[in-house]
């Protein structure tokens, strides 16, 4: 009975220690297989039929004179101060409206007209003064003459003065006023006194917001128009931090829409905000060279500054390919086989771009065209 007891303790034991080497042993193959996965995640097998598909090329890396190409994009704004809001010096009804949301205007063409009794009364007030003026004139001249010979009292003379005085001032002030709401005093006459004032722009631009419509009554501080001066339009472009220290004002730049990308204008850096958001890009402020009606307030736009020339080493664009914020290229290992190298890429052009630290890329052979098809090939791959 003992040594049967023994025994099947030993039986136990025995298990035991199989079944633990059992675990090891699996542990260790599946380690091994991991680590093989993790050294050929990076490499991709293309079948002859893929080859033909894809259709590759290869390049090697070069020896070049670049010129740093920084690419920035914004909207176009118009400066507050080429933004005016119109309103009339006096209330009154509108009797019409001249123009249309987004329609183009000339300096001194009329915007409005605005209709009311009290621009009569204005007029009349100021021709009524004006012949009360002639009247104060000549008797202050003929109190003045009589009071030189002591016919007339002094104080006499003084109040002739004071009233030709009071009534010059006041023709005066009904003269700016009516100077200011489009009427010229100098050939008002009883038989051309109106109901009407006009509003005129007061620059060539467009208009961008109507605010009023024909019978409506207005008061002065009431906005009539809101007119843009296409003179002031600014560009506000993203400057991303590791370009800030190369954007700098005065500079001259390429800009371009999205809907004509090949149409490229002049402008001017004219301004940079020393500020980084949280985005992590500063604003650049540009201007154009010359008024151009391809670019309006709030479109989207973009600008190539062209920033130094320095000779370097680098590959064709299609070569070097981005993943998850990352540089890549793709060296060719040889019957069908592709890996995935990651490089640190400096400054670009239409055609190149730089390869910083280039030289453990020498004499490999590295996949131009059909890069990023690897790329996908092997995205695919991992998921």
């Amino acid at each position: 009975m003992h040594f049967k007891k023994i025994s099947v303790y030993s039986l136990a034991l025995a298990f035991v220690l199989s079944s633990c080497s059992g675990k090891k042993e699996e542990e260790k193959t599946v380690y091994e297989n991991k680590k093989f996965s993790k050294s050929t995640e990076n490499t991709v097998h293309l079948t002859e039929k893929q080859l033909q598909s894809v259709g590759l090329t290869t390049t090697s890396i070069q020896d070049r004179n670049m010129e740093k190409l920084v690419r920035l994009n914004g909207k176009a704004e118009i400066a507050p101060s080429h933004i005016s809001s119109i309103s009339s010096i006096m209330g009154g009804h509108i009797k019409s409206v001249n123009v249309i949301n987004g329609s183009h205007f000339t300096k001194g063409q009329i915007l409005a007209v605005v209709e009311d009794p009290q621009f009569i009364q204005l007029q009349q007030d100021y021709l009524v003064t004006k012949a009360q003026l002639e009247a104060a004139r000549l008797n202050f001249n003929r109190q003045k003459d009589l009071n030189t010979s002591k016919a007339s009292s002094d104080k006499t003379m003084e109040m002739a003065q004071a009233d030709y005085a009071t009534l010059n001032a006041t023709l005066k002030g009904l003269e700016e006023k009516l100077r200011i709401i489009g009427i010229s005093a100098k050939g008002l006459t009883t038989g051309n006194i109106r109901s009407r004032i006009n509003i005129y722009a007061p620059f060539t631009g467009f208009v961008s917001k109507i605010s009023v419509n024909n019978g409506q009554y207005i008061n002065p501080a009431d906005t009539l128009f809101e007119l843009i001066n296409p003179s002031g339009l600014l560009l506000e472009l993203k400057v991303f931090e590791n370009d800030v220290n190369d954007v700098k004002v005065g500079q001259e730049i390429l800009v371009y829409n999205n809907q004509k990308p090949d149409v490229k204008s002049n402008a001017k850096i004219v301004s940079v905000v020393p500020s980084i958001e949280n985005g992590g890009s500063a604003t650049a402020v540009a201007k154009l060279s010359s008024v151009n009606s391809d670019f309006v307030k709030g479109m989207y736009v973009n600008a190539e500054v062209n920033i130094s020339s320095r000779y370097t080493q680098g590959l064709p664009n299609e070569a070097v390919v981005a993943y998850e914020n990352k540089n890549y290229v793709f060296e060719d290992l040889g019957k069908s086989n592709y890996k995935m190298i990651p490089v640190v890429a400096g400054i670009s052009d239409d055609q190149f771009t730089e390869i910083v630290k280039a030289d453990f890329l020498k004499d490999k052979k590295i996949v131009q065209k059909g890069a990023y098809s690897l790329l996908m090939m092997l995205k695919n791959k991992a998921e």
